[in-house]
């Protein structure tokens, strides 16, 4: 077969698409490289003038990440995150899922009303005021729920699965129909099935959320022993005393600095492990779910 040629446009436009793609990954990979050097960098190492932006230190330490991996608020604070995490990424496709699918269905009674019954909330927002008084009139306040439930449904991750199921092939469901079946069985037996990379995806994007999420769990979380992952990196990144996070003397072979820095890779190691084996699944997930409106 003949390989077809590009024309010149196209090669340029390829030429400036792929420097820009690694102009970004440059602007992504430096900071978290930068912020790693600094996390393994001994005490003695630290006013080393030849340690900078891209350059190793002479020597490496793993005393940051022991202080932090023994110290129990830190225990403490990512057992809430994962709990928050496990919680909320399986509420939240619980919900969005039969919601997504109920969109989908084109005969469906009412459809038009329900979108926009549901784009309501999504272009205005209540505010912050009413959200704290419901949150805690359902005596929600000092419960990790507080800071699930809030966010439980994404409206934008509702209508990316929706035109992900309306992409697959309808002769699958109407097939189904013709011999009986529910649509609880065609949901969970047929539509499901096919729709791994979609329920990676959006369920990535709520993972992501409630990893990160700090502003409920400060609103909501006045408990210092529920307080999740980025609470505690914020106090540690304004903490006037540091050992109240982690303990340090004069004799500590890693220093505030490096502290600080093993704290902010800690966080965001979680995210970095499960995206590649997700990324497959990611790239489908989204194309199919955002081409259709």
């Amino acid at each position: 077969m003949r390989k077809l040629r590009r024309s010149p446009g196209d090669a340029v436009f390829q030429f400036f698409v792929d420097n820009y793609l690694i102009v970004i990954l440059v602007v992504m990979v430096v900071p978290v490289w930068r912020v790693f050097m600094l996390s393994i960098t001994p005490q003695v190492d630290l006013s080393d003038r030849t340690f900078g932006m891209l350059v190793p230190p002479s020597r490496w330490s793993l005393a940051a990440y022991r202080q932090f991996l023994t110290h129990p608020s830190f225990l403490v604070a990512t057992w809430n995150s994962f709990l928050i995490l496990a919680m909320g990424v399986s509420l939240s496709l619980f919900l969005t899922v039969p919601l997504a699918y109920v969109l989908s269905v084109r005969n469906l009674p009412g459809r038009k009303f329900l979108h926009t019954l549901i784009l309501i909330p999504f272009l205005f927002n209540p505010g912050l005021i009413p959200s704290y008084l419901v949150v805690t009139s359902l005596g929600l306040y000092d419960r990790l729920l507080a800071v699930v439930v809030p966010g439980a449904i994404n409206v934008y991750n509702v209508f990316v699965m929706k035109n992900f199921f309306e992409g697959l092939p309808e002769e699958l469901k109407e097939a189904a129909r013709i011999d009986g079946a529910s649509e609880i069985y065609i949901l969970f037996k047929i539509v499901l099935p096919l729709s791994k990379p979609i329920l990676l995806t959006i369920g990535l994007f709520y993972g992501v959320h409630y990893w990160n999420d700090f502003f409920n769990a400060i609103l909501y979380l006045g408990d210092a022993s529920l307080q999740p992952l980025p609470i505690l990196l914020r106090n540690i990144l304004q903490a006037a005393n540091f050992n109240e996070y982690v303990d340090i003397n004069v004799f500590s072979e890693a220093r505030m600095e490096s502290l600080k820095a093993a704290s902010v890779f800690l966080t965001t190691l979680p995210m970095l492990l499960v995206y590649p084996w997700i990324q497959r699944y990611f790239t489908k997930g989204t194309l199919s779910g955002g081409l259709k409106g």
